[in-house]
């Protein structure tokens, strides 16, 4: 993985005599136990002392599995390594053979590593023509996304983030919980300012920013305190006890946060079924996006893009103030984070209102107002954000009429005109960003 080492330093490095050991130990299972994994050591320690000594049958065929899976991904990524010195000829060679099985890992017919510096203007083909991850089971899960689908959770080598978090208390997290988890872990690890994120169902209810940790929830449970009933609640700072005592007020399903004062963790104890995760987000967010499809996988970049005051083209008449901007830029860094068609209502500090997952942009208008309206939150003032570009101008003309003042979007349709001239007739600012964000 180390930048510019040569296959010779690197094939030094390959371990011949740890692998054959092992395997040599596994083969013999029935008269070794083989452990290959720290985690292990606990049960491991508890058979030998209720058994004096003894270690069954059963356990020694497991560990002997887990050490055979071990090595090898160790002989997986060693091959996915040497892959580019194969021609086309010699990877076809490889199609007949499936030696994986369903072992815990995905290979993809692919060869070589991601530069993720290549320019993707300058570059024909910047996506790796093979690709190999290895992935490690944390935990079974009780059930997947409903009662009849089996679960569990794995992680990469190395991974931080969700898949590696600890959870200090709380039930056993379930398969929605991470993928919720995720969603607001993702959306307040985009912000560098103090931010709060409460989330439902992979979308943002409510976000606030703050000068402390109390404010900032505050402000994003005030968007849609309905919605965040049973949600998660993720912050980008330490959370203090007062946070804490604001979370347990209503019902949480689980905290995000890169830390937790002692008496946070006291506060939290108070509700012992709320789960509260510590994440590190060390090299979480590097490299490459899946997404299964039947036969195969779809692999994209991460959308990492942030866009900033320098990227926006202003194409109204009337330009935004300087808090107006700062609400665009605030509003659009949540937007990216509503499945699309998303529409998002901001002032600077707070989310107003929210719409997502719509068949048309003009439906996630008038549901993101909808919301609005049920708070004590001005809409009158605020801006609006959306993940891509209106194509009519009916979205600006009902931006109109609940007060929106100013309008971020990526530009781009054919009808761009149609959409500035409504701006203009109703006296909204009306920046482009030049980029979207689609969330499918």
């Amino acid at each position: 993985e180390k930048d510019g080492v040569t296959v010779e330093e690197a094939v030094e490095q390959i371990d011949i005599g740890g692998p054959a050991m092992i395997r040599s130990a596994s083969k013999n299972w029935r008269d070794v136990a083989v452990v290959t994994d720290p985690r292990i050591y606990g049960d491991l320690v508890a058979e030998l002392t209720e058994n004096d000594g003894g270690i069954s049958l059963e356990t020694r065929r497991r560990l002997a599995a887990l050490a055979f899976t071990r090595t090898s991904f160790y002989d997986l990524a060693i091959s996915s390594y040497l892959a580019d010195q194969l021609s086309e000829d010699d990877l076809d060679l490889l199609e007949p053979l499936n030696p994986f099985g369903n072992l815990a890992f995905i290979e993809i017919d692919e060869e070589g590593l991601l530069d993720e510096t290549y320019e993707s203007e300058e570059t024909e083909d910047v996506m790796p023509s093979r690709l190999a991850i290895t992935l490690a089971k944390q935990a079974d899960l009780r059930y997947g996304e409903n009662p009849h689908q089996r679960a569990a959770i794995y992680s990469r080598d190395g991974g931080g983030g969700i898949s590696s978090a600890e959870q200090l208390q709380g039930k056993e997290m379930s398969f929605n919980n991470y993928v919720d988890a995720e969603a607001a872990w993702r959306l307040v690890q985009d912000f560098s300012q103090l931010a709060v994120a409460v989330i439902k169902h992979t979308n943002p209810s409510g976000v606030g920013l703050g000068a402390t940790t109390l404010e900032a929830y505050r402000r994003a449970l005030e968007t849609d305190p309905v919605s965040a009933f049973g949600g998660i609640v993720a912050v980008n700072r330490v959370v203090d006890a007062e946070t804490a005592s604001a979370i347990i007020e209503i019902f949480t399903e689980v905290v995000v946060a890169p830390g937790y004062e002692p008496e946070a963790i006291e506060v939290f104890k108070k509700k012992k079924n709320v789960r509260v995760l510590k994440v590190s987000d060390d090299g979480a967010f590097d490299g490459l996006e899946y997404k299964q499809i039947s036969g195969g996988f779809l692999v994209q970049d991460q959308d990492l893009l942030r866009v900033t005051e320098d990227d926006l083209k202003f194409v109204s008449d009337r330009k935004p103030t300087d808090s107006e901007v700062q609400a665009m830029l605030f509003a659009w860094t949540v937007c990216k984070h509503v499945k699309s068609n998303a529409i998002v209502f901001a002032s600077d500090k707070q989310t107003v209102g929210v719409g997502a997952g719509q068949m048309n942009r003009v439906d996630s208008v008038r549901i993101a107002a909808m919301r609005a309206e049920r708070t004590d939150l001005q809409i009158k003032g605020s801006v609006l954000a959306s993940d891509a570009f209106f194509p009519f101008r009916d979205n600006v003309d009902e931006a109109a009429k609940i007060g929106i003042s100013a309008i971020i979007q990526p530009g781009g349709s054919l009808r761009d005109e149609d959409s500035i001239t409504a701006a203009n007739e109703h006296g909204i600012a009306m920046a482009f960003t030049g980029y979207r964000h689609f969330k499918h």
